[in-house]
């Protein structure tokens, strides 16, 4: 594997490629995963749940620092490749080691696409004949929404690209003791899971609060950081709710479940995004969702585990939030979305597809669906 961030970094790729790893060496399989140093302190090789894991210097977290880190870590990648079944891309920076990878080790290439980044990029005249290349060059090619995957085979006419959501440990995120304490008397409290970064639009959320507040009694808890905090926390002063919002800062994954057992809903006001592993993680903790109706949200929420709103626009958020509050039924849309986390979305579901792919890369008599060039 190769993925520009892993724990403890904390994010939907991060989640995605340590459950999926760790559940491959579960299985026997040995896993080697080459990531960036991306904290100071952080050893440049560990064993990690049975999976190897080293790391590679990253100057800066923007694209010319995740190229730099690409290039950086082609020695330990290549090298890793030659004793390798299979080579597996797990973002857009990592598709050119995995590319030299094949070359030097012959084994077959897996890409995964998971982020708004691609989609941002996929009309532009610089990397769209990129990601084309990209695509054609795998053995086979998967994206984390039917979005990403659909804006792939356009961008590669010829190229099949399956869609698979990334995936929930559904052991660990379930309703626990609540780790907040109780609001005061007839207050509901939402919580918005939401790195504090323009594409996630928690600045909509703030602004719909005021509207949320005149028809329900509600307090606000905003868990993850970034850049717009400083602006976001002073927003909220200016509308008159600084008093209903928390902003917590990012913390520990593993504090999450309990976390989301404090709230009676979760909110995902984003302008962008693939599939949203938080909104996975709410839902497998019975937490009923509110969400933007853009990229993958919908193909995870509906009127059976929540509800959806206009992007960027308050007074539909603050609508969709107002109405769920409004319902009896909250308790039962939650066991609905663990229901449907288990079935559709489990890190057991993921692990199982990626091996019948890689166990069809390398053993062609199989046949497992469409890929990149129809291999398996």
């Amino acid at each position: 594997m190769h993925a520009v961030y892993f724990p403890p970094e904390v994010g939907g790729l991060e989640s995605h490629v340590f459950y999926l790893c760790r559940a491959l060496a579960r299985e026997g399989h040995r896993v080697d995963v080459v990531t960036s140093r991306s904290r100071s302190g952080l050893p440049r090789y560990e064993v990690v749940n049975g999976v190897g894991v080293w790391r590679t210097w990253m100057p800066a977290r923007n694209t010319p620092g995740w190229a730099t880190h690409a290039f950086a870590s082609l020695p330990r990648f290549r090298a890793l490749a030659r004793g390798a079944d299979v080579l597996h891309a797990q973002d857009i920076a990592a598709v050119i080691p995995g590319m030299v990878g094949r070359w030097a080790g012959g084994a077959p290439l897996v890409t995964t696409y998971h982020t708004s980044h691609f989609l941002r990029r996929a009309d532009s005249a610089f990397w769209r004949p990129i990601f084309r290349r990209f695509l054609e060059a795998a053995d086979y090619n998967l994206a984390a929404s039917e979005e990403i995957a659909r804006v792939g085979e356009a961008i590669a006419p010829g190229v099949s690209v399956e869609p698979l959501a990334n995936g929930v440990e559904t052991s660990i995120f379930r309703r626990v003791e609540p780790s907040l304490p109780a609001p005061n008397a007839g207050r509901r409290r939402l919580l918005v899971p939401r790195r504090l970064f323009e594409k996630n639009g928690v600045e909509y959320f703030v602004r719909a609060l005021p509207l949320i507040a005149r028809e329900a009694d509600v307090e606000a808890v905003v868990v993850g950081d970034g850049p717009q905090r400083a602006r976001l926390e002073a927003l909220a002063d200016e509308l008159g709710v600084a008093g209903r919002i928390r902003f917590m800062g990012a913390r520990p994954h593993a504090e999450m479940p309990g976390l989301l057992s404090s709230a009676a809903l979760a909110v995902f006001p984003s302008l962008m995004e693939a599939t949203s592993v938080a909104a996975l993680e709410s839902m497998a903790c019975e937490l009923p969702v509110a969400a933007s109706r853009v990229g993958g949200l919908p193909e995870l929420v509906d009127e059976t585990v929540g509800g959806l709103f206009r992007p960027a626009d308050p007074a539909d958020l603050a609508r969709a939030v107002v109405g769920l509050l409004g319902r009896t039924d909250l308790a039962a849309l939650g066991a609905e979305a663990r229901r449907r986390v288990v079935e559709r979305w489990s890190n057991a579901r993921l692990a199982a597809r990626h091996l019948e792919i890689y166990e069809a890369l390398t053993n062609p008599t199989r046949v497992t669906g469409g890929g990149a060039r129809g291999r398996p």
